[in-house]
């Protein structure tokens, strides 16, 4: 098959820590393909999706991991399969790429299916599942944020379509803090806060539990670095094996179906403790990591999904 990949700079990723780059490798590996682009270089032209990138040969090279052929103009409805991979945030401008994507998929499978991408942020799928998250809400009105953390007292605070743990702040009973950064995150960006009661499970470790369409293939542990309330890999979280408990197992039976019918063939969720806090559906990772854990190939995986769909 012909594959493209819709992603942020691959000369710059990290050959053991990034998921797009495992995914390109075992398709090479399976004999299909591969081209590179960058959303920048994505255009409707008169009619026909283009884009301008390479064909690529990926290595596990430090330094170098795809070797890219001179650059070159193609139309997408060309390709078997095109993989959005670019990271959040998820602005408009993430949300144009979902909408020009929808004018070739499905004849071109778009992996995750781009309409519902965009309809399903991952801090807002959640709430289609609240027997399953903490308490949690949305709001840009400071006084609906602080009867919120009057009546919890120990929060998470952070943008609601931000990633990476950029911008996440716990402010517990004690903390006066919560007036000056609505002012600071209101002053920039006209998007809601999200708001919710924080979790001291945390500190044991932030799971992250991957579903291949809709079906769980395991887990990491991402614990915090010390004094950090964030989990996240990239800010410091140390990723350690871990298995699937009895709670994760009945989390992902719930969701899985409508991740599954939707076309969020490659997913990652967020648990803490028994909580779902989660539902990764832009750009998740730790295929890599879960893959050295646990001795499994997550990628061969992905790929046999997609490849039942293209036949």
């Amino acid at each position: 098959m012909k594959i493209a990949f819709q992603m942020d700079p691959i000369t710059a990723v990290n050959i053991n820590a990034d998921s797009s780059f495992r995914l390109a490798e075992e398709a090479q590996r399976r004999g299909h393909s591969l081209f590179y682009y960058s959303a920048d270089m994505l255009a409707f032209q008169e009619g026909t999706l283009t884009a301008r990138g390479h064909k690529m040969h990926v290595q596990r090279v430090e330094g170098t991991p795809a070797i890219l052929e001179p650059e070159e103009e193609v139309a997408l409805s060309d390709f078997d399969v095109i993989w959005l991979r670019q990271d959040p945030p998820f602005d408009m401008h993430y949300i144009t790429t979902t909408h020009l994507l929808d004018l070739v998929h499905p004849k071109t499978l778009v992996v995750n299916d781009p309409f519902w991408v965009r309809n399903y942020p991952e801090k807002l799928l959640v709430l289609n599942f609240l027997d399953l998250t903490p308490p949690t809400t949305i709001a840009r009105d400071l006084e609906t944020i602080k009867a919120f953390k009057a009546k919890h007292k120990d929060i998470i605070l952070k943008p609601l379509y931000g990633n990476g743990g950029a911008g996440v702040f716990r402010l517990d009973e004690g903390d006066r803090n919560l007036s000056s950064l609505h002012e600071l995150f209101t002053g920039f960006s006209r998007e809601p806060l999200i708001v919710q009661k924080f979790l001291p499970d945390v500190s044991n470790g932030d799971k992250r539990v991957i579903l291949v369409n809709g079906e769980p293939v395991g887990a990491i542990n991402r614990v915090p670095a010390k004094g950090e309330t964030r989990s996240n890999m990239h800010v410091g979280g140390r990723p350690e094996k871990i298995g699937l408990s009895d709670r994760d197992y009945e989390i992902c039976a719930k969701i899985g179906p409508l991740l599954r019918e939707k076309g969020q063939i490659f997913v990652g969720i967020d648990v803490i403790g028994d909580y779902l806090t989660e539902i990764n559906v832009t750009s998740p990772t730790g295929i890599q990591e879960l893959e050295r854990f646990d001795g499994i190939n997550v990628a061969e995986k992905i790929w046999q999904v997609i490849e039942a769909k293209r036949a």
